[in-house]
């Protein structure tokens, strides 16, 4: 994969602006990363960084099953249910975060509702897996 700066554009954004998957390579698409716990309830009501935190790891794991890792991931879009920048604000910085230097084109997008009771974020990624041997 290759992270492509866009010297054009600002540097402000915490992302590179587009991403590259070399051949041969597996893609990966995840389902959106909800905050939910084992046994299928909403983490955190109320709290976007808590469930942002726990829809990291949800993600980390559905890409382990894949055979994938954060590191891999070229794309990810990031849903808020909210109307206050703030908040946008502070589950991104939990996704940079987990992201720690690769930093992956990505989306993020205040939305009006999510499909879990109490659900206020989101994470969708595709990632690209290198096949060793």
């Amino acid at each position: 994969m290759q992270l492509i700066r866009a010297p054009h554009l600002t540097d402000v954004a915490e992302y590179a602006y587009a991403a590259g998957v070399i051949p041969p390579a597996r893609l990966v698409f995840t389902a959106g990363a909800c905050p939910l716990d084992a046994d299928g309830n909403t983490v955190a009501p109320g709290d976007h960084v808590g469930q942002a935190r726990q829809v990291l790891a949800n993600l980390e794991t559905a890409l382990a099953a894949a055979g994938a890792a954060l590191t891999d991931v070229v794309k990810t879009t990031v849903y808020v249910a909210t109307t206050d920048r703030a908040d946008l604000v502070a589950v991104w910085q939990v996704v940079r975060d987990a992201f720690g230097d690769h930093d992956p084109p990505s989306t993020l997008l205040g939305v009006t509702v999510l499909g879990y009771p109490d659900q206020l974020v989101e994470v969708e990624a595709v990632a690209a897996v290198r096949e060793v041997g």
